[in-house]
C-alpha cells in the first residue's frame, strides 16, 4: 500500500499557510481597504465563469487532486512497467512549463505590467502571492521566480538546465520526473517496485489506481473530439502539454484511426488558438503565462 505521510504533511503545510493568510486580521485589513473593488472583480469571474484561484486544497475546478505536471506524467508512464519510454527527450522541458501554467492557475505567480508590448513567451514574471502551494516541486520554483525576473521561455530553460551561464545553473529543478513519481505514489495512485535492467537496477512506478488513469484519458479524449460540456482551462493546458511531451498518443490508442487523425488536428487548433491568447482563449479563463508556455511548446521540434 502506497505511504501517504509525503501528502499529509504537504496538505498540512498548504493548510497552515492558508489559515495564517486568511487570518482575521489580515481579512479585516483586506476588506477595509479594498472590500468593493475585491467583490467586483469576483462577480466578474464569476460571470465569465473562471475560478480566481484553482487552488482547493491541491484540487482542480473539478475536484481533480492531482496537478498539471502530475497529469502528464501519468499519461506518459506505461501502466504496467511503471516508467516512462526511454525515447522521450521531450517530457522534461515540457514539464518545467507545466510547472509556470500551475503556478498561473493558482495565482502565484503573474506578468509584469509594462508599457512595451512583448510576445506571451518573452514577458517578465513576478511572484504574486509568497503562500506555499503545498508541492514540493511548486513552492521550490516559486523560490527561484522569486529571486529574479525573467521572462516565460527564460523560466522554462533554466529550470531545465538550458544554459551557458554558470551563474544561474542553480536555477536547475533536479530528478523532476521521479520526484513527481514519488507524489503520485503518496497520493496512491502509483506504486512503487524495483526492477533489473541487467546492468542496473531502478524504481519504478506501475499504475496503482486505474480508476484515476482512466477517468484522465476519458477527460482527454473528451476535450479533442468534443464530447461533454466544453473543456477547462486545466484540461486544455493539460491536452496541450501532453501534445508537446509526445504522450497525447497514449490516451488515444482505444480510438480509431480517424478519430486519432481528428483528435491530433484539434489540439493543435487548441494550442495555436491559446498560445495566441484569443479571445475564446480568454474566455475560458487562459492566463499571459499559460499562453506563454503554449508558445514555447509550438516551436518545439517535436511539433514542427
Amino acid at each position: 500500500m502506497a505511504s501517504s505521510g509525503g501528502l499529509t504533511q504537504r496538505r498540512r503545510n498548504a493548510g497552515d499557510a492558508i489559515d495564517e493568510y486568511d487570518s482575521p486580521t489580515n481579512r479585516e485589513s483586506s476588506t477595509s481597504i479594498g472590500g468593493n473593488a475585491d467583490a467586483g472583480r469576483d462577480d466578474k469571474d464569476q460571470r465569465a465563469g473562471v475560478e480566481s484561484d484553482d487552488d482547493a486544497d491541491g484540487k482542480g475546478s473539478k475536484g481533480n487532486k492531482l496537478t498539471l505536471l502530475e497529469e502528464v506524467l501519468l499519461l506518459g508512464l506505461k501502466d504496467a512497467q511503471g516508467y516512462l519510454s526511454f525515447w522521450n527527450d521531450n517530457i522534461s522541458y515540457v514539464l518545467r512549463g507545466c510547472i509556470l501554467i500551475e503556478l498561473s492557475l493558482r495565482n502565484r505567480i503573474s506578468t509584469v505590467k509594462e508599457s512595451r508590448k512583448r510576445p506571451y513567451a518573452e514577458k517578465l514574471l513576478e511572484v504574486v502571492d509568497e503562500r506555499v502551494t503545498g508541492e514540493v516541486l511548486l513552492d521550490e520554483a516559486l523560490k527561484l521566480i522569486k529571486i529574479e525576473k525573467q521572462n516565460v521561455g527564460n523560466w522554462i530553460d533554466l529550470m531545465s538546465g538550458e544554459t551557458w551561464n554558470l551563474m544561474k545553473i542553480g536555477y536547475q529543478l533536479k530528478q523532476v520526473r521521479e520526484r513527481i513519481a514519488k507524489g503520485l505514489v503518496d497520493k496512491g495512485v502509483l506504486r512503487t517496485e524495483k526492477r533489473n535492467f541487467v546492468l542496473f537496477d531502478m524504481a519504478t512506478h506501475p499504475v496503482a489506481d486505474h480508476t484515476i488513469k482512466e477517468q484522465l484519458i476519458q477527460r482527454t479524449v473528451d476535450c479533442l473530439l468534443g464530447r461533454g460540456p466544453p473543456a477547462d482551462r486545466r484540461t486544455i493546458a493539460m491536452v496541450c502539454a501532453a501534445y508537446a511531451a509526445n504522450v497525447l498518443e497514449n490516451a488515444l490508442v482505444g480510438l480509431s484511426h480517424s478519430q486519432r487523425e481528428a483528435a491530433f488536428q484539434k489540439v493543435d487548433e487548441i494550442l495555436q488558438e491559446h498560445a495566441a491568447l484569443t479571445e475564446k482563449a480568454k474566455a475560458v479563463g487562459t492566463t499571459e503565462i499559460m499562453a506563454g508556455v503554449l508558445s514555447v511548446y509550438t516551436k518545439m521540434d517535436s511539433l514542427l
